[in-house]
């Protein structure tokens, strides 16, 4: 039997703390491909990232970086096969050539996005029972950062540590709802040495913002960089579609650990 990915694989368990589909969620369907560099180099033990179209809009690395739905670890030969829900879906994928987390491609890291004719994102629909295979997806290009573009909706600001030093190394992550039950939509890069982030996202809206120095791996450990326990409100934004709201502060503390280990 198929393992069923989990949402986001670490980011769900990073904030709520389950590896299967929510409740009533059955996976109904199978999604494969292999994912190529060039027709005779593979993406090998890569990462493939599936987008929902129902849980957000279609990926868009030149607006903003959406949090994917499902991920998935690629095989010796790029080959990926999912069991997922029914339903349309968006499918990308990242070679690393540094770290080996998820998140955002860096500099330098194979990038893909399965395009249509018009070279934007392409919608592939799973229905019940079906087996999609997509076939051979190839020509992920070495990813380079890209100015701004005008128009953009953003939140922009800094991490700051409690003395009110620069938080480098850190996610800045947006949700929908005033919770970190269920996954967030978007995730800003990592921030830089003056602590500065730019979290881009699809529209104008409120979002809550939280900040993490990985997208997971379950609870918090010594050392990690987050801003508090669940409990604590996250930060509020409210901007319009278009618009960067600048000078946003948020607070990245080192978790000191548990126990006598302080693991």
């Amino acid at each position: 039997m198929k393992r069923i990915s989990s949402a986001v694989l670490a980011v769900a368990v990073m904030l709520t703390a389950g590896l299967t589909l929510a409740a009533g969620e059955a996976a109904t369907g199978t999604l494969s491909g292999k994912m190529m560099i060039s027709t005779t180099t593979p993406m090998s033990e890569g990462m493939v990232y599936i987008y929902n179209l129902a849980n957000g809009p279609a990926p868009s690395h030149e607006r903003y970086w959406r949090v994917p739905d499902f991920v998935e670890r690629l095989d010796k030969e790029g080959r990926f096969s999912l069991d997922l829900p029914a339903g349309e879906y968006c499918v990308g994928a990242i070679k690393r050539h540094g770290s080996t987390q998820i998140g955002p491609p860096q500099e330098g890291d194979h990038f893909l996005i399965g395009l249509d004719d018009k070279k934007i994102p392409k919608k592939y629909r799973l229905s019940k029972g079906e087996k999609l295979d997509l076939g051979v997806m190839a020509g992920a290009l070495p990813f380079r950062a890209l100015p701004v573009k005008q128009g953009v909706t953003a939140v922009e600001g800094t991490v700051q540590d409690p003395s009110g030093k620069p938080v480098e190394g850190v996610f800045i992550f947006a949700f929908v709802t005033p919770t970190v039950i269920g996954k967030p939509l978007f995730v800003s890069d990592r921030s830089d040495k003056d602590g500065k982030f730019l979290l881009r996202v699809h529209e104008g809206g409120t979002y809550f913002l939280k900040v993490r120095d990985s997208y997971g791996g379950g609870p918090p450990r010594g050392g990690s960089v987050l801003d508090g326990n669940k409990e604590g409100p996250m930060q509020k934004v409210s901007l319009k579609t278009g618009e960067v709201v600048r000078g946003v502060t948020l607070k990245g503390l080192k978790f000191p650990g548990r126990g006598p280990n302080k693991e």
